[in-house]
């Protein structure tokens, strides 16, 4: 029987290290929070959201910006704290690891389907290039109505992670996350 892999093996790897925690009730009551630019999209299906340790009454929770730089970290982090604290744990802790940077391996094909209804292209929605480097000759699938009769607008979107498309079909604009 041929078994035609249906997600990355990073996502899968992800996926079974969260399955396997000691502290499941933490990842569900940490699913509730969102990128604060992003309000579709958990921080897990982001692939910001790493991994949750408890070492007795201490929980600490790893997190990894998309960039570094990145301005909502500190949103993050508060929210993640505001969630646990309000789930009763009393000693929460938000650690910030730059490395091994964020990938857009990590995010979830909930979370791609997330962005594409919130209006921005997923990594995979990139279209004809024969490198990861957005530049002029990228076009990209329009989250709106699907087309590929786009172009590139400026190398940068609403964030550094993104950049800013637009559609010739439906002519609005677009921001594509890019693929990392």
């Amino acid at each position: 029987m041929l078994v035609i892999p249906t997600k990355s093996p990073v996502q899968f790897e992800r996926e079974q290290y969260r399955r396997h925690s000691a502290v499941p009730e933490l990842w569900a009551v940490l699913d509730r929070v969102t990128d604060p630019e992003i309000p579709v999209l958990s921080l897990w299906d982001l692939g910001v959201l790493k991994d949750i340790k408890r070492l007795g009454e201490q929980v600490t929770v790893i997190i990894t910006p998309t960039y570094s730089g990145c301005p909502a970290m500190d949103v993050m982090s508060e929210d993640i704290h505001h969630a646990l604290v309000s789930f009763g744990i009393k000693k929460v802790s938000v650690v910030v690891e730059l490395s091994p940077a964020w990938t857009t391996d990590w995010m979830t094909a909930r979370g791609r389907d997330h962005l594409r209804s919130f209006g921005i292209a997923a990594p995979e929605d990139v279209v004809a290039t024969e490198s990861n480097i957005v530049d002029e000759d990228t076009r990209a699938l329009c989250p709106h109505c699907g087309s590929d009769d786009t172009s590139l607008i400026s190398e940068f979107g609403s964030t550094s992670c993104k950049a800013l498309f637009k559609c010739h079909r439906c002519l609005e604009p677009f921001d594509l996350f890019k693929h990392i």
